[in-house]
Order: structure tokens, then C-alpha cells, then sequence
């Protein structure tokens, strides 16, 4: 069975998103470690990091990971917001590995006013130097595939690769596959040879042993679009096929999968649980 989990909120306490997890029938958990749209973070304290690191063993919640602020921009051409976004993400990386987590998510970035080129150049350049301020972490940074907003980089997995190449440590790199991004990207996943094609073609110029994490979402919007709109599994664009080849692939059956879907609940249950509930009921049991 796939280690399948959701985003949590961490609202009075980390520990806070783990009970949520569990709660919610959870194998694993994803949270923000401060204010995802701020760039001041408060510090955090030793007690609520053995909090959280108890709860995780307590409750069983594994692969522990966090998604970055949506304000950092390494592939900015501004230099000083660029700086800024380096350094964010080295306190990001440097609290993931205070609590404990595997890994931190972050969006590539947009190349704004220069290029793709030069935005490509500015990631590497960044990751370099983020890796330089943070020797020895055993927390790794995982690039995200993202939809083609406006100008931001890592929808087309030539992007990621020529990102990967670039840097001077693509070892301490990952990838994070979010099935809504891919979609809205352009890329098919709907029959067995859609999914087949993606992923050979994702194999081959990035390496699918490269992707360490999954974000779980349907989209609203159609294929191709470039918009990043996240649905509940199999009420968008998306349905129940592309999550049925990916749950059943036997490469990433070790895989951590996160979901992403709006919060809320529906006639009384939450809906991470119904969108749990529907991911396994699409794992095939295989025969002993």
C-alpha cells in the first residue's frame, strides 16, 4: 500500500499538524515550519521540536516534510530579492532540519523580466549557494514540478533537468511530482499510455529515481492550461485514471504522497478523509 498523507495546518503548536494527520488516517504529513506568506519566522524552541518529533513517534506519522514560502524566488533577476530568497530558504532548510523532516518543497521560481536562460541560471546559482550555507544537513531541498504560471520555471521537465545539471550538488536534490501541475503542464496521464509516455519522458531527461515526494491533486482546469488550481481526487479535469496508474506503480510504491486538496468537510466527514478513502480504494490488492 502507498504511504499516502495530506498538508496540515500547524496552528497552536507543530505537534498540532501530526495529531491532525493521525486523526485524519494519515501515513504521512506535510506542513509549513512559519507563515507561508511572510518572511520573518519566529524561532523554533527545542521544547516544540521534541513536541513534534514525539508526536511523530507516538502516532505513527511518517516521512515528515515541509513545503516552502511561496514568497522565495531564486530565479528572480533582482538581485537583492534574490538574496533574499537564498537566505529564506537556507533558514527553511535550517528549521526542517531542527524538527526533524526529510525534506523541504520549494516552487523554482519565475524569471519575471530577464529569461528562461537566465532564470534557470539563477536557481542553480541559488541551490549552490543554499548548499554552501547548510553542510551537513541530512534534510534534502526538492525542486517542485510546477503548471506554467506566468513565467515561472519547472513545468517542462527539460527545465528541471537542465537545473539539475547546473548545480554543483544534484545529489543533495530531489523531485516533488505534483499530478496537477503535470497536467496543467501539458503532460498526459489519462490512459495507461499517457501515464507511460510522461513518465519514460521524464525518465529520460530528469530520472524518475529522482522524484522523492508526490503532491496528490485533481485540477479544475484543463490540460494544458498552465493554471494551478488544485481539486478533490476525481472531480476535475484529471478523474480517477492518472491516480490509479500512479498508486499501482510498483517504482514508487516507497514513495511519499501528500495531498493538497481544499480544506473543509462534506455531509458531516472531512474531506482529506474522503480523498484518502478514494486513493486506496484504487490500490489493487496484489495476490500473496
Amino acid at each position: 500500500m502507498p504511504t499516502l498523507g495530506a498538508h496540515m495546518s500547524i496552528a497552536g503548536g507543530y505537534y498540532r499538524a501530526v495529531e491532525a494527520a493521525a486523526k485524519a488516517s494519515c501515513d504521512c504529513v506535510q506542513l509549513f515550519t512559519k507563515n507561508n506568506n511572510q518572511w520573518r519566522a519566529k524561532p523554533i524552541s527545542d521544547a516544540d521540536a521534541e513536541l513534534f518529533r514525539t508526536a511523530l513517534e507516538e502516532l505513527n506519522v511518517r516521512h515528515p516534510i515541509a513545503h516552502s514560502s511561496y514568497l522565495i524566488n531564486l530565479a528572480s533577476p533582482d538581485p537583492a530579492l534574490w538574496r533574499k530568497s537564498v537566505d529564506a530558504l537556507v533558514v527553511e532548510m535550517q528549521r526542517a532540519e531542527q524538527l526533524g523532516l526529510d525534506y523541504v518543497v520549494v516552487h523554482p521560481g519565475a524569471f519575471t523580466t530577464s529569461s528562461e536562460e537566465r532564470g534557470i541560471a539563477n536557481i542553480a546559482n541559488g541551490l549552490d549557494e543554499m548548499h554552501n550555507c547548510t553542510p551537513g544537513l541530512r534534510c534534502r531541498c526538492l525542486l517542485e514540478t510546477t503548471a506554467g504560471q506566468g513565467s515561472n520555471l519547472g513545468w517542462q521537465f527539460e527545465q528541471l533537468a537542465a537545473m539539475l545539471d547546473q548545480v554543483a550538488a544534484p545529489q543533495r536534490l530531489g523531485i516533488c511530482f505534483d499530478t496537477c501541475h503535470v497536467f496543467a503542464a501539458g503532460y498526459r496521464l489519462h490512459s495507461k499510455a499517457d501515464y507511460r509516455r510522461t513518465m519514460e519522458a521524464f525518465d529520460k531527461l530528469v530520472g524518475v529515481d529522482r522524484i522523492l515526494a508526490f503532491h496528490l491533486n485533481d485540477s479544475k482546469r484543463e490540460l494544458g492550461s498552465r493554471v494551478d488550481r488544485h481539486e478533490h481526487i476525481g472531480r476535475g479535469e484529471l478523474g480517477l485514471a492518472p491516480f490509479r496508474h500512479l498508486l499501482n506503480d510498483p517504482r514508487f510504491q516507497s514513495i511519499p504522497m501528500y495531498l493538497e486538496t481544499p480544506k473543509g468537510t462534506e455531509e458531516g466527514r472531512d474531506l482529506d478523509v474522503l480523498n484518502l478513502d478514494t486513493l486506496r480504494s484504487l490500490v489493487r490488492r496484489r495476490r500473496k
